[in-house]
């Protein structure tokens, strides 16, 4: 089974989004980062564990987390 992928990345009309890798749309919405990685890694813990990727505001990964 593969590992899912998040992303949480910033919405250039603000905000954050939380993305699976390869979606067209995002999961969720958020106002902010840290309540778009919240979401990324539940997300991430519900779809049997994978790898969640934090990008800062200038869209580079500033961070990556393994959730089980």
């Amino acid at each position: 089974m593969k590992m899912a992928k998040y992303h949480v990345v910033k919405k250039p009309s603000g905000g954050w989004d939380t993305k699976r890798d390869n979606a067209s749309r995002a999961s969720s919405n958020n106002n902010t980062q840290r309540q778009a990685e919240a979401d990324a890694k539940r997300f991430t813990a519900n779809s049997g564990g994978g790898e969640v990727r934090i990008h800062g505001v200038d869209g580079k990964i500033r961070d990556s987390d393994t959730v089980p």
